[in-house]
């Protein structure tokens, strides 16, 4: 396999745990291990008797019992774990693609949901939000380029790193669509439960649509990045299989204090969503001041779900010398949307963690000088 560099990663490892100002990350605030344990009668005392030998392919049955709650349609058979949401876009590009195919691809977006297919010798069409429609996808854009070969339509829904969530009727033409050409829709759905207002939260691909493959990870929603547990959710069972046993050649099985801790969360998703919605809702409000006062230099298109958004760069420069200089400069670092397909004058910022004002503050004062 011949994979090209993955460019946002990259960017991360060579500033993220250097910047002393982090105003793009993609998660949510993360607990410590003490307070997750807390959320469980004998929680602590379980932990430390936890054995920890080798864990079932699959997932634990309480793990995947946990998450299956999280979905209408879908039992604990219906649910693979792996180890990230990576490992899981990985594994099932491996098991759907052949060489030649064609795919689909909902941008800007994760390196990984285009660039494996691509390895693998794919045709990959990209299908660009409108930046100037809000990020909106285009239908029409997708009926026109469905071929005979088209074998799955990848969307992110909510959007990282727009914040777009897709309404009720361009969830359900999606649907439509895949039911006539038959190709599958491999749904991320790793923002699911962030929606600001409940009622617009769309149904999870797996439980609308037996042709529906939903991507779920405990980084985001919950905050539990260092947990590197994710999943897929399907209901189909030929493809399960054969993603249970190309996994044999990936991780083969998670690590058991992961899985422990991912189900307390899960067992505990009210009050953990709750918390991370709470921090978001109040970062949000005043990111909208901040743009409000700096129109000039920004375009601020508010999202719907999720604790990122992705604004244009309208100042001096392009959005890379910007957020090199404001990093350079103020330790503040952003993420250029050039690291993303389509070389975007965007850039992302995240507002899930509780030290916004503080980041805000630098790179209000940096705007102030430069």
């Amino acid at each position: 396999m011949k994979i090209s560099e993955f460019k946002l990663e990259r960017y991360f490892a060579e500033h993220e745990f250097n910047a002393p100002y982090l105003l793009c990350c993609s998660d949510c605030e993360s607990l410590l291990v003490k307070d997750l344990l807390a959320l469980e009668e004998n929680g602590m005392a379980d932990f430390q008797n936890l054995w920890l030998g080798y864990t079932e392919s699959l997932g634990h049955p309480d793990l995947r019992e946990a998450i299956s709650k999280l979905y209408t349609h879908i039992s604990p058979d219906q649910v693979l774990v792996h180890s990230g949401a990576e490992e899981a876009i990985f594994n099932f590009m491996n098991v759907v693609l052949e060489p030649d195919d064609h795919i689909i691809v909902h941008e800007p977006g994760y390196q990984s949901l285009t660039e494996v297919a691509q390895s693998i010798g794919c045709r990959v069409t990209r299908w660009v939000a409108d930046p100037d429609r809000d990020w909106r996808l285009d239908l029409n854009f997708l009926k026109d380029n469905i071929e005979p070969k088209t074998r799955a339509v990848v969307v992110n829904c909510p959007h990282n790193p727009t914040g777009y969530l897709m309404s009720r009727k361009e969830f359900e033409a999606l649907i439509d669509l895949s039911r006539k050409h038959g190709f599958l829709i491999f749904s991320d759905e790793v923002y699911r439960l962030l929606e600001y207002v409940p009622d617009t939260r769309l149904p999870a691909l797996c439980d609308r649509d037996e042709r529906g493959v939903s991507l779920g990870v405990m980084s985001k929603s919950f905050g539990l990045a260092g947990l590197r547990i994710g999943w897929i959710a399907c209901r189909n069972k030929d493809l399960m299989e054969k993603m249970a046993s190309f996994k044999d050649y990936t991780t083969i099985c998670n690590s058991a204090p992961s899985e422990y801790l991912a189900t307390i969360a899960l067992k505990n998703k009210v009050p953990i969503v709750r918390r991370n919605l709470d921090i978001i809702t109040e970062n949000l409000s005043g990111l909208r001041a901040f743009f409000d006062r700096h129109q000039d230099r920004f375009r601020w298109v508010s999202p719907q779900a999720g604790p990122i958004a992705f604004p244009r760069w309208l100042g001096k420069g392009t959005v890379e010398e910007f957020c090199r200089d404001l990093l350079e400069k103020t330790g503040v670092l952003l993420l250029p949307g050039t690291l993303y397909q389509g070389n975007f004058q965007h850039f992302r910022i995240g507002f899930g963690r509780k030290n916004l004002a503080e980041c805000m503050a630098q790179l209000e004062a940096y705007l102030d000088i430069r």
